[in-house]
């Protein structure tokens, strides 16, 4: 399988032959389980020690000629801390239980109920990964995904451009990602973050944004510009491929390509 290469002017540059994952049929099925499995819950929970730094020791004994007792006081059985004591008397202070003041809570929740323990297969998750790449050169994919991109307006996928981008500036690099891309996808790739309508602006999600296009860059490989989101094949995951289903819109450099290639033999 082989596909173009453009150059920072839009136009086509050569062929190269693309690795074999390229050509294979996309696992729908395992790709939704592992980005399933990735998810995680951000921890949240009180200190292990809130409501427990008193001197409370323990509950009030109710017996006759002990020191400190709550003998015949009509004084619950909860630990107490001292304030303060004359003599034998003391003036104690419910500590500590979640029905007294500064106590601890009574069913906090729980960080271990929040960290996803679920283990996954190495081999299906390789899979999983070269399946979601795969599914960056499969039209109906991406077609599925975004429904304002129509199939005559994607050119030859994957979308490889000359690594000599990377080094262009900002405004350089939008002129020739829209020469390349077309008016019509150029415009799904930007990141646009606007304000949400309704009340959950009100609920700390005042902001939403789409995700754009994707930019896979080799593995010395740096890109100047800012404006794309961008990944280095090392740290490429499949929750930046596959998070919102296979198909997501990827330019990749040359020499992501051939590092690819050699990586996933």
């Amino acid at each position: 399988m082989k596909t173009a290469v453009f150059d920072i002017h839009g136009k086509k540059a050569k062929d190269i032959e693309l690795p074999l994952f390229f050509s294979q049929p996309v696992r729908g099925d395992l790709i939704s389980r592992i980005v399933e499995n990735k998810k995680r819950i951000q921890p949240y929970a009180p200190s292990l020690v809130a409501g427990k730094q008193t001197a409370a020791s323990g509950k009030i004994v109710h017996r006759r000629h002990v020191w400190r007792s709550g003998y015949g006081r009509g004084m619950s059985r909860i630990p107490r801390k001292i304030m303060s004591r004359r003599g034998s008397q003391f003036n104690w202070v419910g500590a500590e239980i979640a029905s007294t003041r500064g106590g601890r809570r009574a069913h906090p929740p729980k960080v271990a109920s929040m960290v996803n323990m679920v283990k996954v297969n190495k081999k299906e998750a390789k899979l999983a990964l070269l399946s979601a790449l795969g599914a960056t050169a499969d039209k109906n994919q991406i077609v599925q995904r975004y429904q304002k991109i129509d199939g005559k307006d994607l050119k030859d996928l994957p979308i490889v451009v000359e690594s000599k981008m990377i080094n262009l500036k900002t405004k350089e690099v939008l002129d020739s990602m829209k020469k390349i891309l077309g008016e019509k996808i150029f415009e799904i790739s930007i990141r646009k973050k606007s304000v949400r309508s309704g009340r959950g602006k009100r609920r700390g999600r005042k902001y939403k944004s789409n995700s754009g296009i994707l930019v896979i860059l080799g593995k010395k490989e740096k890109m100047k510009a800012g404006i794309f989101s961008t990944k280095n094949i090392e740290n490429l995951g499949i929750s930046d491929l596959a998070s919102g289903g296979p198909g997501r819109l990827v330019v990749y450099t040359e020499q992501a390509i051939k590092d690819l290639g050699e990586k996933f033999k």
